[in-house]
């Protein structure tokens, strides 16, 4: 359980601003830290993604060659087994008895020499492929080597990122835990609603040149001195941030 929060009636207007645009300007802080480790999980992630898809690539690959690589040596054996019938059929032909065997014995040696000229022609398209695939196999080796690699520096750059700012960021938790505990609930609650809709993550900005610090939208006079008598709060009626006067900065330190 926290502190229980100091009742609202026991601090004015001018402290709860104060205490607003010191809160955001330790969130402020704590979203750099986000911001710049916040890509680096992202990257890892990806070339994590993409290394796995070129291993399995790879192993499909390797699988496929294997396969080619068994189509060739069973054609070869097909090649032996019909050398050794022409073989057999050509003994044959010399003790025939008639025209008539001896034409069909040709016409199976013939059959034999078609066979061999079909199975080296597979031959040569399978390991045309096989090439094929240990050529893409070794490009995806370097790319695999390359994706590797700058895994192992985004991580090592990731550990170095978190081990520097972890002891900084916890810091400024609890910093910015310490402000909130003086902020009351309804306050914090539209802090917190105006800050997660901003693309900046800014829900409280001062007046700059007469204008919203996060919208640039012009502020007229009148609301200026509103702003800088720190009476109420009052918000940006384009953007709807809280605005408090430029003066707020030399008073309010991390």
């Amino acid at each position: 359980m926290g502190k229980a929060k100091i009742h609202e009636a026991e601090i004015s207007i001018e402290e709860r601003l104060r205490a607003l645009y010191g809160l955001q300007l330790v969130d402020s802080e704590i979203d750099k830290i986000k911001t710049l480790r916040g890509e680096l999980p992202l990257e890892v992630q990806d070339l994590e993604d993409e290394i796995a898809g070129l291993e399995t690539r790879l192993g499909n690959l390797r699988e496929e060659v294997v396969v080619l690589e068994k189509s060739v040596s069973k054609k070869n054996n097909e090649i032996v087994e019909a050398e050794a019938l022409i073989k057999k059929y050509e003994e044959q032909q010399k003790n025939v008895r008639n025209n008539r065997e001896f034409d069909s014995l040709s016409k199976e040696i013939e059959y034999q020499n078609l066979e061999i000229e079909l199975f080296n022609k597979k031959i040569k398209e399978f390991n045309g492929q096989i090439e094929e695939k240990k050529l893409v196999i070794s490009e995806s080796e370097d790319a695999l080597a390359e994706r590797t690699a700058d895994l192992e520096n985004k991580r090592k750059e990731l550990d170095e990122i978190i081990s520097d700012t972890q002891k900084e960021e916890e810091g400024l938790y609890k910093k910015s835990e310490k402000i909130q505990e003086i902020i009351e609930e309804r306050l914090l609650s539209a802090y917190k609603r105006i800050r997660s809709n901003a693309r900046n993550g800014l829900a409280v900005v001062t007046v700059q040149r007469d204008a919203c610090g996060g919208c640039f939208n012009q502020i007229p006079p009148q609301r200026q001195l509103d702003i800088k008598s720190r009476k109420k709060i009052i918000v940006c009626e384009y953007c709807g941030r809280i605005l408090v006067d430029d003066e707020i900065i030399k008073e309010s330190h991390l």
